[in-house]
């Protein structure tokens, strides 16, 4: 099950993705590998329009392939998520909650980056509770 919501914080993006951590800590979440199943992930999708920790970084995250990604795991928060814009379960759930939300690399509103998604892989996010 996928969700997503929005906080407003006073708190820096480093210090949000710690409690977050906190969080799934004191659900039992482990961490044996990099996109290992796991019962809870929560992940930092954007703090509004900021890059983090450059735009440089970001580009390159953003456009690793997808064989290095499942290799590498970045050694700092990236914002936004550098993935977010390719993820139906993301970004279905987060047009909900932000659809007017622009990410700040590609200009795109959260519609726009739905609708640039395939057909398939938007099919396969259900509403809960599911049909």
């Amino acid at each position: 099950m996928n969700a997503v919501v929005g906080i407003d914080s006073d708190l820096p993006p480093a210090d949000i993705l710690a409690v977050l951590h906190e969080v799934e800590e004191a659900f039992g979440r482990e961490r044996p590998s990099r996109w290992a199943p796991r019962t809870l992930d929560l992940d930092l999708l954007a703090c509004g329009d900021q890059i983090l920790p450059d735009i440089f970084i970001l580009k390159r995250w953003m456009t690793l392939p997808l064989a290095e990604q499942m290799k590498q795991a970045p050694d700092q928060l990236i914002l936004p998520h550098p993935r977010l814009h390719e993820r139906a379960f993301v970004l279905i759930p987060l047009a909900d909650v932000a659809p007017q939300w622009r990410h700040p690399i590609t200009q795109m509103v959260v519609k726009q980056m739905v609708d640039e998604l395939p057909d398939a892989d938007k099919k396969g996010v259900l509403p809960y509770p599911y049909p």
